[in-house]
């Protein structure tokens, strides 16, 4: 038989960033889509006056972790706009209808 440990060990996380992925990538559209297993995020840099975009990034992740990722944007934001006050969304950018992406 199995028995837990009284008190769990904590494990500090250590996480590293390579150069490349420290500098970033500017985007400025998302596209989101899921299956009842997954999300997927594509991060899309559109140019001005350009009718093809570029995905800089793509980021799958689980339903579960994808709830957790939205209430970690939410709370960001309204720490942000709690300083800085609210961000006027104006008129939308408009972009070329997405088609699909190679």
């Amino acid at each position: 038989m199995s028995e837990k440990p009284a008190n769990p060990q904590t494990v500090q996380l250590q996480i590293e960033i390579d150069p490349a992925t420290a500098n970033g990538a500017f985007v400025n559209m998302a596209l989101v889509n899921h299956t009842d297993t997954e999300f997927t995020i594509d991060l899309i840099y559109v140019q001005p006056q350009a009718p093809k975009a570029t995905v800089r990034a793509r980021v799958i992740t689980t339903p579960k972790h994808m709830k957790r990722l939205l209430g970690a944007i939410q709370d960001n934001l309204a720490k942000y706009e709690a300083r800085f006050g609210t961000i006027d969304l104006g008129d939308a950018p408009r972009f070329p209808q997405a088609g699909s992406v190679n």
